[in-house]
């Protein structure tokens, strides 16, 4: 994809890292029609996968069943102000994004 798909912030509080994030993505289940009466294709992010310090600190596994452009709020320790962070979507169509942002 062109454009980013993906808006992140990470910050650290007493050695927490709180991620947020917003993924734009139709998350299409497949059993929605259209407005003549075919189904729409299923389209939607499979995998979304979070690192840092070169460690995998989260890994979820997504159907069609997560709402239009999801919000993802996670918590992880062992990271610090300045590290960074990346995540990363891929979905049932083979179409990928992933971004990385410092932690502030």
């Amino acid at each position: 994809m062109a454009k980013k798909s993906i808006k992140i912030r990470a910050k650290v509080k007493e050695d927490i890292v709180t991620v947020k994030a917003l993924m734009t993505h139709p998350m299409e289940t497949g059993a929605r029609k259209d407005k003549s009466g075919e189904l729409i294709p299923a389209h939607f992010i499979q995998e979304v996968v979070c690192e840092s310090g070169g460690k995998t600190i989260l890994t979820a596994d997504w159907s069609g069943g997560v709402s239009k452009n999801p919000y993802l709020s996670f918590k992880f320790k062992g990271a610090s102000k300045g590290d960074m962070v990346k995540l990363s979507w891929a979905d049932n169509k083979g179409k990928s994004d992933s971004v990385e942002a410092k932690i502030g």
